[in-house]
């Protein structure tokens, strides 16, 4: 099936984005995104247009969503000031960015796996998890593991857990399954907590900190208004707003704005030294 897409859209951004490891670029030329049970192949055939290898109520219902494709992501990036000009040029830099919509056990999981690791590490780690505790599907032709849910994960002991190269993570992951369990938590009743409730609630998880519980939030409740900050956010901070937070001026939208900085002081050309306002 050939979509069209008349806004911000680059498939290889937003998997280098540092918001998600599973999908990938395959040898074809095509990329592989999965959610849930659905696998998706899709690849770009220029003027906006995108070959997909779903149903048309399937885009409609899972992928559409899944990509934010509700959300006019050209308009928030040009309603950024040009008085803030090293956010213009990474907004510049990394357009076609967007938010996915993604599951949140999955992003509780993997944003504890991805402390201190290299995304290709977590890339890795993760799928060995999905290989060892999740569901088998096939879809688009193609064989696929889910991503484990709790009832899954929690037949896994520790050790099962280290040899997914969790390191000092398993215990985490571990404990972080029981608690679930335990408790009967439903993580999809959470979408109607405030920002900064979720955020507390996130943080009762072992080994979830104040930037990881902010991943979690924007990545997998798509609290949009949430910017994570780690070292390169505040190495941006400090090198161009004098120390200042930056986000406090885009209140509705400090998570977009927040990736376009990740990714472009992560990937863009010699930044300029100049402090900007």
């Amino acid at each position: 099936m050939i979509i069209t897409i008349h806004d911000d859209f680059n498939l290889q951004r937003i998997i280098d984005s540092g918001q998600c490891f599973r999908p990938v670029k395959i040898p074809d030329g095509r990329y592989r995104f999965i959610t849930g049970k659905h696998l998706l192949h899709i690849q770009e055939l220029g003027d906006g247009r995108y070959e997909v290898d779903c149903s048309r109520w399937n885009w409609k219902h899972t992928w559409k969503p899944y990509f934010d494709l509700n959300a006019y992501y050209a308009a928030i990036r040009r309603s950024i000031p040009d008085s803030d000009t090293y956010l213009t040029w990474a907004a510049e830099y990394s357009q076609g960015i967007r938010i996915l919509r993604q599951d949140p056990w999955e992003m509780i999981i993997t944003f504890i796996i991805s402390q201190r690791k290299s995304i290709p590490a977590i890339r890795s780690a993760v799928e060995m998890l999905c290989e060892k505790a999740g569901t088998l599907c096939e879809e688009g032709g193609e064989n696929f593991y889910t991503f484990p849910r709790p009832g899954e994960l929690a037949r896994l002991s520790e050790e099962d857990l280290r040899e997914c190269s969790l390191g000092y993570r398993a215990p985490y992951i571990y404990q972080t399954v029981r608690k679930v369990r335990r408790e009967k938590i439903n993580l999809y009743q959470w979408n109607i907590l405030a920002d900064e409730k979720l955020v507390e609630k996130l943080m009762e998880f072992p080994g979830v900190g104040i930037k990881v519980a902010n991943c979690i939030a924007l990545f997998g409740y798509h609290c949009i208004a949430r910017a994570p900050v780690d070292v390169w956010i505040e190495r941006v901070i400090r090198e161009h707003y004098g120390g200042q937070n930056p986000f406090v001026s885009y209140p509705e939208t400090a998570g977009i704005m927040q990736q376009y900085m990740f990714y472009y002081i992560r990937n863009g050309k010699k930044m300029s030294r100049t402090k900007m306002n």
